[in-house]
């Protein structure tokens, strides 16, 4: 037994410039909202997106000479549960973003696939 209840959040690090693009990127074309943020003592600045009530997404930007990007290893993708699969491909057609479509049988599902602006993998997937 591990005592891990679930994933808290994940954290996206960059300079101030990526995370601008990165914000607008996850409010208004993945339906995440802007929340509250604790004024943390070490003085990081950044935004909390949330899903619902939950903050999912950490925008922290990076510091002075902290601004290169981390080596992620084999990290993949984040996979968002959606609601409303037409709205959101409507979206992200108006703004003439690619994304690849996969038809799950099992588990019944919708998924987009499609690249944030630091060239992170995004799922966004849809019960059928």
């Amino acid at each position: 037994m591990t005592g891990v209840r679930g994933l808290a959040h994940a954290n996206i690090r960059a300079p101030e410039a990526m995370i601008e693009r990165l914000r607008c990127f996850y409010i208004d074309l993945i339906g995440l909202r802007p929340g509250p943020r604790p004024a943390f003592r070490s003085g990081s600045r950044g935004y909390w997106l949330y899903a619902g009530e939950i903050d999912v997404l950490h925008l922290s930007i990076a510091g002075p000479g902290d601004a290169q990007p981390a080596v992620t290893g084999h990290f993949n993708h984040l996979a968002f549960a959606c609601t409303d699969l037409a709205a959101v491909r409507a979206r992200l057609d108006a703004a003439a973003l690619a994304y690849e479509v996969d038809e799950v049988d099992e588990p019944h599902q919708v998924q987009l696939f499609l690249t944030d602006p630091s060239g992170l993998g995004i799922e966004l997937s849809f019960a059928r």
